[in-house]
């Protein structure tokens, strides 16, 4: 379990792979680099993968104050920078997807490309379910135990019978977190507000979007892309939020095609493995 010390926390990440280029993946809020658990050995064999736990979950540092998504792009852009990757391909999951457009505003020098995945460009104005959701996570800083936030959460995400397993996986991840720290965190998704900054991303961005999404709702993905205008759109058909983990597949062949493009070796293995 590697560990590196940047930005005044201790952060914990997990490497995966054998190519040049780098991608680094940035989970959603509550979880931590286990989300990717499904793509670090698709990814491996073309890419050097590097998932990472953001301040506040997982085996991460989880300090006192105030969280915003500015200190998460801060924290995984001095990452990248210790571990010589800057820059690389950035693949972001919900929270995740809002720190990799936050480093492509004030870190753009870490950043090859964006690969958005079940993401929005912040909140505001939210939607009557998105403040429903919103208090109910709040109020669990105040409660000593994750249960019931974890339980409703893990609903959310695999709401079939034929998903049980991952969703009990997925409801013992959300228990363990601090509930301070993941009150902080839910604040500072509530709090991120890019506005036109987005619009000084000017590398190559995906969006991909489940189209069963219960979290992110598809008012908010229309908003992100008319904030990206210039962000190719690939929906994944009867994908819900974590469509990384139950549509892996479909997500990583759009995300797989996507950093083909952006890298020539990569392009020319790919046409090698359609001879």
């Amino acid at each position: 379990m590697p560990i590196a010390e940047v930005n005044g926390i201790r952060m914990r990440y997990e490497q995966w792979g054998v190519g040049a280029a780098p991608v680094l993946f940035i989970h959603g809020l509550g979880s931590c680099a286990d989300d990717w658990f499904m793509q670090l050995p698709a990814f491996a064999a073309d890419y050097r993968c590097v998932a990472v736990d953001l301040r506040g979950h997982g085996l991460s540092d989880k300090p006192a104050g105030d969280y915003n998504v500015a200190l998460f792009a801060t924290d995984v852009a001095h990452l990248l920078t210790a571990l010589g990757l800057a820059p690389a391909h950035i693949v972001g999951l919900s929270l995740g997807g809002m720190v990799a457009q936050q480093l492509g505003i004030a870190h753009p020098h870490t950043v090859r490309s964006l690969s958005l995945l079940n993401t929005l460009p912040g909140v505001w104005p939210p939607t009557r379910e998105f403040v429903r959701i919103g208090v109910t996570r709040l109020a669990t800083g105040r409660s000593p135990s994750m249960d019931v936030v974890a339980r409703n959460v893990a609903l959310s995400l695999f709401p079939d019978k034929k998903s049980e397993m991952l969703r009990r996986i997925t409801e013992q991840r959300i228990m363990a977190n601090d509930p301070a720290a993941y009150r902080r965190a839910t604040l500072a998704v509530a709090r991120f507000r890019p506005g036109a900054a987005l619009r000084k991303i000017a590398c190559p961005v995906l969006i991909v979007a489940g189209d069963c999404d219960r979290v992110v709702p598809a008012e908010y993905q229309a908003r992100l892309r008319a904030a990206l205008p210039h962000a190719r759109f690939v929906t994944v058909c009867g994908g819900g939020h974590a469509c990384n983990v139950d549509y892996a597949d479909e997500v990583n062949a759009a995300i797989m095609k996507f950093l083909a493009e952006q890298e020539p070796a990569a392009r020319a293995a790919v046409r090698l493995e359609s001879v």
